[in-house]
This record gives structure tokens, sequence and C-alpha cells, in this order.
């Protein structure tokens, strides 16, 4: 079995930082894609940030400048530096992880169960 846990979040007041984690644990051969999502309430699922086992990057326009996506694959981890964070940041953020387990050569999108980011004053 493969897990994922975030961790990381918490309150934090308008222009703070957080670094959000998330670890990767299991049965697993190889991790590909790594990326950061978040979902706020009444809102759909947005797609913040990306990164390949290559180490090459992409960023949605509304964090763009603001957040940097890195991974350390000896602790098989993804980070989510967030910087001058907003009120618009407030959500639940998720990492997912294209992973091929020691089982299997096919692979499969995981999930983590999320950790809370709110920004207020």
């Amino acid at each position: 079995q493969v897990q994922l846990v975030e961790s990381g979040g918490g309150l934090v007041q308008p222009g703070g930082s957080l670094r959000l984690s998330c670890a990767a644990s299991g049965s697993i051969f190889t991790i590909f894609d790594m990326e950061w999502y978040r979902q706020a309430p009444g809102k759909q699922r947005e797609l913040l940030a990306g990164i390949t086992n290559g180490g090459s990057t992409n960023y949605a326009d509304s964090v763009k400048g603001r957040f940097t996506i890195s991974r350390d694959n000896s602790k098989n981890t993804v980070y989510l530096q967030m910087n001058d964070l907003k009120a618009e940041d407030t959500a639940v953020y998720h990492c997912n992880a294209d992973i091929v387990r020691r089982t299997s050569r096919i692979r499969n999108h995981y999930w983590g169960q999320g950790t809370q980011v709110t920004v207020s004053s």
C-alpha cells in the first residue's frame, strides 16, 4: 500500500509564510510527477503547482511568484513553500503523486488527505 501524508498547515496572518510537506511511504518503486492542489468550500479543486521527476516545475497564475514547489527524492517528499499569503489562499491543500509500486509497472495517482491552511487577520 502507498500512502501520502500532508503536514505544515495552520493559521497565518496575511503576508505570512508556511511550508507544506507531503511524504510518500509504502511499497514504492518510483515516484514520477508530484503536484499540489487546493480546494476551498464551494469551489472546485485547483491545481497549484507541479514538479516532474527531472525537476521541471509549473505554477498556476494565482500563486506564481509567491509559491515554490520542490522535492527531496531521498525522502520521497514534496514541499510547497508559500510566501505572501492572502485570504483567498485559505483552503485544504492536497498533494498528488504518480507512483509505480514495487508490485506493478503501472503508474497510479495517489492523494493525501489534506492539510488546512487558513489566512486571516
